[in-house]
């Protein structure tokens, strides 16, 4: 009786997120231009209060109505100045975009120094690349390119994968779910005057991984061990999730953005095929109110945390989906969804309002670790004002 409750709560989900948003376009993008600015105004007065460019807002912890700041090396410094560029591309301001110049410029070290872990592309696409995608400044250009040669030094060519997080000894080559993001980096760097082997390895990196951290049932492992001298897969670790066997929700929603791009860029349809069926888990498994808990099996619920940056980014993933799937009704299911998240972020419930300076409440960053519990998170505000944009833009 407690499986057919969680399935049929879990199809009325599906049938909500993908039907339930069924008003024109036209009039979405109205909402969306007020809601986006909102957020550019939010971030102007956010400016106000900063006065480092190499400090970077992080979360906002409880009892705080001001971001918490962290330094260039933090994997997180890169999505304040993509917010930046993003408030920028809304709205035009010049006085955000010198300000998105000036955070973005610090993170420059990351691409000439030794790779510590992957967090390359988090830091250095979110922020450099925004901003060559919108300034076309060569000087952008050549610092991705070197970031891209730096984070390529951390593939092992005997698995076939980065090695995430080298400062963990007790796995001795680690591929991590999240590491799909950065493999963007790579991609664009090899369309634009850097390697081919840069091609060769984000298609071996996002293969690996969707042979290993990909279960049999479409959830996905956090974490992947490999033997770093014959390449075998050893175990998967849940590291941030509940259990090594449970579903870590924004774990997933890396997945199914990751192998969407994988396919954009590789046109492998073993990517595509992995990338939908992670997304119909995602979306199978939701609870009846559309967001995700922070991991779909933590016992506690429905008195669990919640996670907002997941359902922002699995806004983004499906949108980039529903660019690629072929049949009409795939394409308006994967779009109804997006768009079904942004909607329920958008809410009073989500938005931060006049009460911190985030633009999102309600994420998760590390819950075994007791770490950024139900706060805002820059990530979550990153992906939202990029799932905001996509969708302003949408073209069916």
């Amino acid at each position: 009786m407690k499986f057919s409750k969680k399935v049929g709560g879990g199809l009325l989900i599906v049938i909500l997120v993908t039907s339930c948003f069924s008003e024109k376009k036209e009039a979405a993008s109205l909402n969306l231009d007020k809601i986006l600015e909102s957020n550019v105004l939010k971030t102007k007065e956010t400016l106000k209060t900063l006065v480092s460019a190499d400090s970077f807002p992080r979360n906002v912890e409880k009892g705080s109505r001001n971001w918490k700041l962290v330094g260039v090396k933090d994997w997180c410094s890169g999505f304040w100045p993509g917010v930046l560029w993003y408030a920028y591309e809304a709205s035009g301001d010049e006085y955000i975009k010198k300000e998105a110049e000036k955070f973005t410029l610090p993170i420059k070290q990351i691409a000439y120094s030794s790779a510590s872990d992957h967090d390359i592309g988090f830091q250095v696409y979110c922020s450099f690349g925004n901003g060559y995608r919108l300034t076309g400044n060569t000087e952008y250009k050549e610092v991705m390119l070197a970031a891209a040669d730096t984070l390529a030094t951390l593939y092992n060519p005997i698995v076939g994968s980065i090695h995430s997080w080298p400062m963990k000894p007790q796995y001795p080559h680690n591929t991590i779910i999240d590491n799909m993001m950065n493999l963007e980096l790579l991609f664009w760097a090899a369309k634009n005057g850097g390697s081919k082997r840069l091609y060769d390895i984000a298609e071996s990196h996002a293969e690996v991984t969707m042979k290993n951290l990909v279960r049999p049932d479409y959830s996905t492992y956090h974490l992947g061990a490999f033997d770093n001298k014959t390449g075998a897969f050893l175990r998967g670790v849940a590291h941030q999730g509940y259990a090594d066997n449970s579903m870590w929700a924004r774990g997933q929603t890396w997945g199914i953005y990751g192998l969407a791009f994988s396919y954009r860029e590789t046109g492998r349809d073993d990517f595509l095929d992995t990338s939908i069926k992670l997304a119909d888990k995602f979306l199978e498994r939701l609870p009846q109110d559309g967001i995700p808990f922070w991991d779909f099996d933590d016992p506690k619920i429905p008195n669990a945390p919640k996670d907002a940056s997941a359902a922002a980014i699995a806004a983004c993933g499906m949108l980039e989906l529903a660019n690629f799937v072929k049949e009409d009704a795939l394409k308006n299911k994967y779009y109804n969804a997006a768009k079904g998240f942004i909607d329920l972020l958008s809410t009073d419930k989500y938005l931060s309002g006049n009460k911190n300076q985030g633009l999102l409440l309600h994420s998760t960053g590390h819950h075994p670790k007791n770490s950024e519990i139900d706060e805002p998170i820059i990530y979550a505000d990153y992906y939202y004002m990029e799932a905001l944009l996509r969708l302003k833009n949408w073209k069916s």
